[in-house]
C-alpha cells in the first residue's frame, strides 16, 4: 500500500536532487532492453545495492506505473526520485533517465539524411527490420500475459480487426475505451490487491491540481488548435494525446504516434520506422522517440526547438497523471471494477499493437524474402536465445547492408 501521510510509516532517508541525477544518469547510459529490463535494473540498484526502498514498496510503485498511461518504467524512476528528494529528485531522476537518448536520437536524426548510397539505404532498411522484430517480440510477449484466456485473447482480436479495417483517426482511442468496457462486463475476476507501505511527499491537494492540469491539457490543446493555426501547438498537442493514451509500455506508441505524424504527412513511413529502429539501439526510454520526430517533423518549429516539444510533450501527461494518483491509488485500486476495466485495456493494447505490427511496421519493410528471414532472425534471437537489442540492432544492420 502506497501512504501518504509520514505517520503511518517511516519515510525513507532523504538524500540530494545531484545524488539522484548522478544515479540515474549512469542508469541512463547503461539501461538497454526496454521497460520490462528497465525495472529489472531498478530493483538491482535501490533496493538491493542501495536500499532506497523495500521489495515490497517497489512492487507496489511498478504496480502502480504499469497501471496508469504513459511509460511505466520512467514513471518509476520518476517515482523513486520523488520519494529519495522531493520534487526536485523527481525531476532530477527524470533528466538523468531521459537525456542521454535523447541526445543519441537528436544527433541520429541530423545524420541520418546524410546517410547516402546502397551502403546507408541498407543500414536504414535495416533499422526498419529491427522495428519488425522488436514489434513482434513485444506483441507475442504481452500476449502472453496479458491474453490469457479466451475474454481478453477475443478483446485483443476486436481492436486489432477495428484497427485495421477502419480509416478514422479516432480508431485506436475507440478501441482503448472499447476494451475497457468490454472488460467491466468480462473480467471481473482480478485477484486482489497486495503491496507494502511507503510515504510519498505529495499531498491530495497538490494530487487533485496534478488531475485537473492532465484533463484541462488534454481537453484544451485541441481547442486552442481549432482557434488558432499555431503549428507547434499542433506538434505539442500530438505528442501530449500519445502519451496520454498509451497504456501497457512504451512500445505501444508506435501506432498513436504514427497516426499523428505520418498519417498528417508531417514524417515519412521510412523516416518513422528508421527512428523507431535507432530508438530499439540506445539506452533509456523508448518514449525518446519523441526527441527524433519532432527534429525531423516536416513543418516548423523542428530541430532542436521541435526535440523540446517532443520530449516534454510525451512524458508530461504520464507525469501529471502520477502525481495525481500517488494520494489515490491506495482506495482505488481495491475496486473490482476498476482492476477489470484495465484487463480490458490491456487486452486491447495487445490488439493495438498487434495492428501496428502489420500496418506499418511489416508492409513497409518486409518485401523480399531476405527481408523476412533477417527480420527473423531478430526476432528469435529477442524471444529464444534472450539476445541483447544492441545485438540484435547490429545484426539487423549489417544485414540491411548486405542485401542492397
Amino acid at each position: 500500500m502506497i501512504a501518504t501521510h509520514p505517520a503511518e510509516t517511516t519515510p525513507p532517508r532523504r538524500g540530494a536532487p545531484l545524488e539522484v541525477l548522478l544515479v540515474f544518469l549512469k542508469l541512463g547510459l547503461t539501461c538497454f532492453g526496454g521497460p520490462i529490463a528497465h525495472l529489472g535494473y531498478f530493483r538491482d540498484e535501490f533496493v538491493v545495492r542501495r536500499r532506497w526502498l523495500d521489495e515490497q514498496a517497489y512492487a507496489d510503485l511498478v504496480g502502480l506505473c504499469q497501471f496508469l498511461p504513459g511509460p511505466a518504467s520512467s514513471q518509476v524512476g520518476f517515482s523513486v526520485g520523488l520519494i529519495r528528494a522531493g520534487y526536485w529528485g523527481g525531476l532530477a531522476a527524470w533528466t538523468g533517465f531521459t537525456l542521454p537518448s535523447a541526445i543519441a536520437l537528436v544527433l541520429f536524426a541530423y545524420g541520418a539524411s546524410a546517410l547516402g548510397g546502397p551502403i546507408g539505404i541498407g543500414l536504414l532498411h535495416g533499422l526498419k527490420l529491427v522495428a519488425v522484430a522488436i514489434v513482434a517480440q513485444a506483441v507475442w510477449g504481452m500476449a502472453r500475459n496479458l491474453c490469457p484466456d479466451r475474454r481478453r485473447a477475443s478483446i485483443a482480436l476486436l481492436a486489432t480487426l477495428i484497427i485495421l479495417f477502419s480509416a478514422a483517426s479516432l480508431a485506436q482511442i475507440a478501441a482503448i475505451l472499447l476494451g475497457g468496457a468490454a472488460g467491466v462486463w468480462l473480467c471481473r475476476t482480478a485477484p486482489p490487491a497486495s503491496g507494502g507501505h511507503i510515504a510519498v511527499p505529495v499531498s491530495r491537494k497538490v494530487g487533485s491540481l496534478a488531475l485537473t492540469m492532465f484533463v484541462l491539457i488534454l481537453v484544451g490543446l485541441p481547442v486552442v488548435r481549432g482557434l488558432r493555426a499555431v503549428q507547434g501547438v499542433a506538434l505539442f498537442d500530438a505528442f501530449y494525446r500519445s502519451g496520454a493514451l498509451v497504456f501497457g509500455g512504451g512500445h505501444v506508441v508506435l501506432p498513436l504516434l504514427r497516426e499523428a505524424f505520418v498519417g498528417s504527412g508531417w514524417v515519412t513511413d521510412d523516416a518513422f520506422l528508421s527512428g523507431y529502429g535507432a530508438a530499439q539501439a540506445v539506452p533509456g526510454p523508448l518514449f525518446t522517440f519523441g526527441a527524433y520526430l519532432g527534429t525531423v517533423v516536416g513543418p516548423s518549429p523542428h530541430g532542436l526547438t521541435g526535440a523540446a516539444l517532443g520530449l516534454i510533450g510525451i512524458f508530461l501527461p504520464g507525469m501529471l497523471i502520477l502525481i495525481g494518483a500517488l494520494p489515490f491509488w491506495d482506495s482505488f485500486r481495491k475496486r473490482t471494477q476498476v482492476q477489470a476495466m484495465m484487463r480490458g485495456v490491456n487486452a486491447a493494447v495487445v490488439g493495438l499493437l498487434g495492428a501496428a505490427l502489420y500496418n506499418p511496421v511489416w508492409t513497409t519493410s518486409v518485401k523480399t524474402p531476405g527481408d523476412f528471414g533477417i527480420a527473423l532472425v531478430g526476432f528469435v534471437l529477442l524471444t529464444a536465445w534472450r539476445a541483447p537489442p544492441l545485438v540484435v540492432v547490429a545484426l539487423c544492420a549489417v544485414g540491411g547492408i548486405v542485401l542492397a
